[in-house]
């Protein structure tokens, strides 16, 4: 669809009001391992997330919205660059001191946005690597965000239980001593340099599985670290060093279009929310850490109102994969999980082939364009942003770009009930949802991740379920359907073999 269509799908008015203002900025809060059921416009009631629900109410809250990916590195990677991570090799979760995986040149949506006048921004959690073989963390480090269409970037490298555990902003480490060099090595401890599993009553949170090597603000992590004392981030103010960094880069922008990519890191491990939020829910650090995720998003909002930007923001807020409960580290997530749902009525989770593990929350509001407090069961995912908002913005893109990206936009605003046909779901092996069906293709994989209790959905024959009367995959009816399963698994060899899904 191009604009012309879409000033006339979205009405006369709307037309006219789009082409008498500017473009509409675009934030897209991007939270990492929050499930369906984490958030109360999407039925939890454990946890009050007003400011995230404020923005269903404003909008429309989706049913049948999917990370592209049950895992954060491969979900980043295709919403940024519109095509399925699995087709690429080296985009699986990656450790901190990974390469970029995005190649700079290729058509990416910041970069997207950025031709078409958005000034654009990442803040927050990146996880998509950084530079171009063995990273030099004291000097200039790129290529990296700006590099491929970000005109600013105040990020951690990866995930916060992995090192480095420092904050990098646009090319170089915050804060760092020249005279205390950072060292990161993935595979060899540093002589003299505590770890969990050696320097266990160094701890303030101990690992449940995995995390007992380099130990940074009391925390072991994933990966061993050297020096940059200065530099080192303190868990409990993540959120808020992040927060105001993104409210700084609203008000600085807010004479012109931008793009504001905030990544948050939370809920991921290790949960450590800051004191004002602790005790704030009955479920231990990762309900106060949905507490703190609340607020950071209210304060996104605060900076628009401030700024009378508001009316002319797209706002979208989905996270990168489904929920996870014990992620490797003794917070009492379990424990104290009670009757709370993170994933909903659907099974799994993170790291899941069932829906459970890439069904997410996903909002969009627009004043004016999007009908407030609606709904709608449109297949839709992230992967589409990038082509629904390149038709938007009036970009055509290259044929060689967001290969898998489709223009769902009309979907997106409320102004069809139609999505996607069907959607490739990745969590090791594929899956294909085609309307009401889903088939998970066979695999000799385990069948459950026994650190995280997650039953992974892998199984050595077919499973075809009916999402519309069985949304928690429970009743597999591959057996009383083989020539659907056929054709399932052959579409999805097509899809494969293929370079493309978009048209």
């Amino acid at each position: 669809m191009n604009r012309r269509e879409f000033l006339s799908l979205t009405g006369g008015a709307a037309a006219a009001s789009l082409q008498s203002t500017r473009k509409p900025n675009i934030v897209l809060i991007y939270a990492d391992d929050v499930g369906y059921g984490d958030v109360s416009c999407y039925g939890a009631t454990r946890v009050h997330t007003p400011n995230i629900d404020r923005i269903a109410g404003r909008g429309i809250r989706f049913t049948n919205a999917h990370s592209p990916s049950a895992t954060c590195t491969p979900s980043r990677y295709a919403l940024l660059t519109g095509q399925y991570a699995w087709r690429m090799p080296g985009t699986g979760i990656l450790p901190g001191d990974a390469s970029l995986i995005i190649k700079p040149g290729r058509t990416t949506l910041p970069s997207m946005l950025k031709q078409q006048g958005y000034r654009t921004a990442a803040i927050g959690k990146w996880h998509l690597g950084l530079g171009d073989g063995k990273i030099d963390w004291n000097t200039e480090i790129k290529p990296g965000p700006l590099e491929i269409g970000f005109d600013y970037s105040f990020i951690i490298p990866a995930t916060l239980d992995r090192v480095p555990c420092v904050f990098v902003e646009n090319h170089r480490v915050v804060n760092l001593d020249p005279k205390d060099p950072i060292q990161v090595d993935y595979k060899n401890p540093f002589p003299g340099e505590p770890t969990g599993k050696q320097n266990p009553e160094l701890l303030k949170m101990r690992p449940s599985h995995g995390h007992d090597q380099a130990i940074v603000n009391g925390v072991s992590r994933i990966g061993y670290m050297k020096g940059g004392k200065s530099a080192l981030w303190t868990d409990e103010n993540i959120v808020n060093v992040l927060t105001s960094h993104a409210r700084t880069f609203i008000d600085r922008s807010k004479n012109e279009p931008f793009f504001l990519y905030f990544a948050t890191p939370e809920i991921h491990v290790p949960r450590m929310p800051n004191p004002r939020f602790v005790g704030k829910t009955s479920m231990g650090p990762r309900g106060d850490s949905i507490v703190e995720l609340d607020w950071s998003v209210g304060e996104i909002l605060k900076a628009l109102d401030r700024n009378g930007l508001t009316e002319n923001t797209l706002i979208i807020f989905s996270s990168d994969n489904g929920p996870v409960v014990d992620d490797g580290y003794q917070d009492q997530a379990v424990e104290k999980l009670g009757d709370h749902k993170p994933a909903g009525p659907f099974r799994g989770g993170k790291y899941s082939n069932f829906d459970g593990g890439t069904r997410v929350p996903f909002l969009v509001s627009w004043a004016g364009h999007v009908k407030p407090d609606s709904q709608s069961s449109a297949l839709v995912s992230q992967v589409d942003l990038l082509s629904s908002l390149a038709t938007l913005s009036g970009q055509p893109l290259r044929d060689d770009a967001a290969p898998d990206s489709m223009n769902v936009l009309p979907a997106l605003l409320g102004k069809s009930p139609q999505g996607r046909r069907e959607l490739v779901e990745d969590a090791g092996v594929r899956s294909l949802v085609d309307g009401d069906w889903k088939l998970i293709e066979p695999s000799h994989r385990p069948a459950m991740n026994k650190n995280t209790n997650t039953e992974l959905g892998n199984a050595p024959e077919p499973q075809l379920y009916n999402l519309a009367n069985d949304p928690g995959e429970k009743d597999n009816l591959a057996a009383q359907q083989p020539q659907r399963v056929q054709a399932m698994l052959q579409r999805l060899a097509q899809i494969r073999a293929g370079n493309r899904t978009r048209p």
